[in-house]
């Protein structure tokens, strides 16, 4: 091996360095890799956009063996309610806009709130709680990817996150 060969920076920050996304994703990882691929590939997905006024609007994107994509687009107000997505994975990514996204846990510190910009990803497992809102002033639209596909989303009946926070952390939630 030559030594005096280096990569400076961060080589995944260079594309062609980047293991090519397999054609059919089996790990958490691959699948976070496939949302960041669709994520870069704005004419794949941008067109289909739509907004609804009345309710989330929601596009299947992509399905393959074991995992399907959907996008979907939140205008100021909406959200999805607390809910899990029964026995699948996923991965959240915000493709515009931003989202909030609450979550509930066990204990006094199981609790938290994350203002989610364009660019940011999530990863959950199954049985994972939390709630998805647009409070911005703009117009959001989101990458979900879920493994196996998504057959159920039942919806949560959680305590507030200030109820579930320690004292000294409910300020900086309704910040």
């Amino acid at each position: 091996m030559n030594s005096d060969v280096q990569i400076a920076g961060d080589p995944l920050a260079i594309p062609h360095l980047m293991p090519p996304v397999p054609a059919h994703p089996a790990t958490i990882a691959e699948f976070a890799g496939l949302a960041r691929s669709i994520a870069a590939d704005t004419a794949s997905w941008a067109h289909l956009v739509e907004y609804d006024a009345t309710s989330r609007w929601y596009h299947r994107l992509r399905t393959g063996p074991g995992y399907e994509v959907w996008l979907l687009s939140w205008v100021p107000g909406q959200g999805s309610g607390q809910h899990d997505h029964g026995p699948s994975s996923g991965v959240l990514t915000v493709l515009q806009g931003e989202l909030t996204e609450v979550s509930w846990g066990s204990g006094a510190h199981g609790g938290s709130r994350r203002r989610l910009r364009a660019g940011a990803q999530r990863v959950f497992a199954p049985g994972y709680a939390h709630e998805v809102v647009n409070d911005s002033l703009g117009p959001a639209v989101s990458l979900h990817v879920y493994s196996p596909g998504l057959t159920e989303m039942p919806m949560r009946h959680q305590r507030p996150v200030s109820a579930v926070l320690p004292a000294t952390d409910r300020d900086a939630v309704r910040g």
